[in-house]
């Protein structure tokens, strides 16, 4: 018996994989980083199991790709079946291995079967992310109904897992599952990401907290629907699967391949596995038209106005807006075709004569005076019934002729050249045309059918158009969070998290997207007076500072502001302008409060010298008085100065002395992260900002 064994190392996490008898591989360790000279040998062989009664005479491999042919008692990694039907169980054989320090490439084959399985695997030395993929060809077309990405197994000291749950303006809602005997299954068959199943998995092993113990986390970089395993087996392995949506190749194929998993360890509890994702999304994987531009405030009109675009109103708004301080003026849904609702118009992109009769230039150049640059909305995958673009081509709509419609509107089927080549063609001209630097990208219908083509479809158009207008940043947005991965952030470079702009969910759904997204692409608004999705009334302070979390924006009519809201919320903005340079490239570590009205984090700049803290007051406290709020990812030994930045917002449920009401308090890390500091007493719906430097 000949084993062959292979290592990934960062400072944070050690992969070890080992193959025998030229089998497919396994992971054989994935944890905590092991000694250089470790004996991977000795690693391997400590890694089977026992045998016993009532068994196989030995334990089938877990692999990366667990076949059905080896007696698997689990969830394979390969369900195949040939052009007539027929299912196939491929038994892959060890080849070629590529392998260099950060990165293997393994390369495996059936050549009964004429079938060819390559994995990647490679390891990020500063992020500490591992990206895992998977991909198959056949020399003859095949039907792939599952093909998982590298297969991870999960740890065995775990007690449940923690994955993303939602809808429609209540995204990002952990719930936490029990491991069991048998399969913890979810997917995504909408043809997005889903509002209801974001791409994601955490596996904390037991009595882990946000800022300490073993923690295992995974997230999925595909748009088109995903699925995920998290089985245990009879003899209490666990393995974890994610890949497409399962039978979304819709026609026999000659190759196949996975979306990249990117998955990670720390020792540091959940805020370890998400300052990884925030590093790698923001630092790896998201492509910024400019780097070194700082992340503007954003205005978008579509709360203001809706679907009534009138020019002399619009430039009112944007002057108003500009005087808060905003920095980007986004144009919404109305301004094309005759779109006066939500009924018509979609695929019509050309400029509504009616409502822009010397068409976008006026308004653009009036923005552009105020020194803010322009946005333009889009809904390039979606077409109405009612539009000229589907009375000239109804066969371009996806799905049958008598399907359900959403909002009033079919999906194109980009499968088809000629449909991106017109979408390509028309949202060009428009670019090409006028100043413009961003596009808010919605998707706003799920799909009749999920087809992973489609999803290839919108990757092509979004890679054309980026290569022919590098300088446009592109939002994501589908109905809000509905296409939340890593693969449309490798072609966008910002998320609209949620159409919800409570900022009571909003601080929630912050708090929580934390541990899969950084602060730079998630845009946070504040929103009208009265929320247009909750009905609820929100101080401009509260709404204000929520929104300072994250890639600030206004999202209302600026006009109804009363004078003291214009100088809160243009005080606000300042504060975010003066600190964004630090606080869009800060690690986001959410804190563990002792009081579960308190929803807390702490944004530490990457050179360590400086943070920010913000702690909502979500609910009313259990007892008279908050209890005081540890603080995380300080120098245990360095002093810091810590100071209320928002002081003005006290009020009279605050009535007693307290060090941060009476300035700046001059107190040691150890001190800050073991017993912390005590908050002002606070109305729900209140937020403290807490401005932290190392002296």
């Amino acid at each position: 018996m000949t084993t062959d064994c292979w290592r990934l190392d960062s400072f944070a996490p050690t992969l070890v994989l080992a193959a025998t008898d030229a089998r497919l591989p396994e992971v054989v360790y994935w944890g905590a980083p092991l000694p250089k000279g470790c004996d991977l040998g000795a690693v391997t062989a400590a890694h089977p199991m026992d045998v016993t009664g009532g068994m196989l005479d030995a334990n089938p491999p877990l692999s990366i790709c667990p076949e059905a042919d080896r007696s698997f008692p689990g969830q394979p990694g390969l369900a195949l079946r040939d052009a007539q039907g027929h299912a196939l169980r491929p038994r892959l054989r060890l080849g070629e291995v590529e392998e260099d320090r950060d990165r293997l490439v393994i390369r495996c084959a059936d050549a009964d079967l004429g079938l060819s399985y390559v994995t990647r695997i490679a390891i990020d030395p500063d992020t500490h992310i591992l990206t895992l993929s998977a991909e198959i060809e056949s020399d003859t077309p095949i039907i792939v109904d599952w093909l998982a990405a590298p297969v991870l197994p999960g740890p065995q000291l775990s007690d449940e897992m923690i994955d993303m749950a939602g809808r429609w303006i209540g995204e990002f809602r952990p719930q936490r599952t029990p491991w069991s005997s048998g399969i913890r299954l979810r997917e995504a068959r909408t043809g997005r990401s889903g509002h209801e199943h974001f791409p994601g998995l955490i596996v904390p092993a037991r009595g882990a907290t946000n800022t300490g113990g073993a923690v295992w986390a995974l997230q999925y970089g595909w748009s088109g629907g995903h699925r995920m395993v998290a089985e245990e087996l009879p003899d209490g392995r666990r393995q974890i699967q994610f890949g497409h949506a399962s039978a979304t190749e819709l026609s026999p194929v000659t190759r196949a391949a996975t979306g990249p998993l990117l998955a990670t360890f720390s020792g540091a509890g959940l805020n370890g596995c998400a300052i990884a994702f925030q590093r790698h999304i923001r630092d790896r994987i998201v492509q910024w038209p400019d780097p070194d531009r700082p992340r503007p405030v954003h205005y978008n009109c579509w709360e203001a106005v809706y679907f009534d675009h009138d020019v002399d109103t619009l430039k009112q708004i944007a002057t108003r807006a500009s005087a808060l301080g905003a920095e980007r003026f986004v144009l919404d849904d109305g301004w094309f075709g005759r779109r006066d609702d939500d009924t018509s118009s979609l695929g019509d992109w050309w400029i509504d004569e009616r409502k822009f009769p010397d068409g976008l230039g006026p308004l653009i150049d009036h923005v552009q005076g105020l020194n803010m640059s322009f946005g333009l909305w889009f809904e390039p995958e979606m077409i109405n019934a009612d539009s000229d673009s589907f009375r000239a081509h109804p066969d371009w709509a996806l799905g049958p002729r008598d399907q359900l419609e959403g909002r009033q509107q079919r999906v194109l089927d980009l499968t088809r050249e000629e449909v991106r080549d017109y979408l390509f063609d028309r949202i060009g001209a428009v670019l090409r045309d006028h100043a413009i630097d961003y596009i808010k990208w919605d998707h706003n219908r799920l799909l009749p059918y999920p087809d992973a083509a489609q999803a290839r479809g919108i990757y092509a158009l979004l890679d054309r158009l980026r290569a022919a207008h590098p300088q446009v940043e592109i939002e994501s947005c589908a109905s809000g969070g509905g296409r939340i991965d890593a693969g449309i952030l490798a072609r966008t470079h910002r998320v609209w998290l949620s159409d919800s702009n409570d900022a009571a969910e909003r601080l929630r759904m912050q708090h929580e997207a934390a541990l899969f997204l950084p602060a730079a692409i998630t845009g946070s608004h504040v929103g009208p007076r009265r929320c247009h999705t909750s009905g609820r009334i929100h101080d401009i302070r509260f709404r204000a500072w929520v929104a300072a979390q994250r890639h600030m924006g206004f999202e209302m009519d600026p006009r109804e502001l009363t004078e003291e809201e214009a100088q809160v919320l243009t005080r606000v903005t300042a504060w975010w302008k003066a600190n964004r340079d630090w606080t869009m490239t800060a690690d986001i570590h959410r804190l563990d409060s002792a009081d579960d009205a308190v929803i807390a984090e702490a944004q530490i700049a990457r050179e360590g010298d400086r943070f920010v803290v913000f702690a909502g007051q979500a609910a009313t406290t259990r007892q008279i008085l908050p209890r005081p709020l540890t603080l995380a990812g300080l120098d245990p030994a360095a002093l810091y100065r810590v100071a209320l930045a928002n002081a003005e917002d006290l009020g009279p449920a605050s009535r007693g002395p307290l060090a941060l009401k009476d300035g700046p308090a001059e107190l040691p890390g150890a001190y800050l992260m073991t017993h912390g500091l005590h908050l002002p007493r606070a109305f729900p719906d209140t937020i403290w900002v807490l401005e932290g430097t190392r002296l």
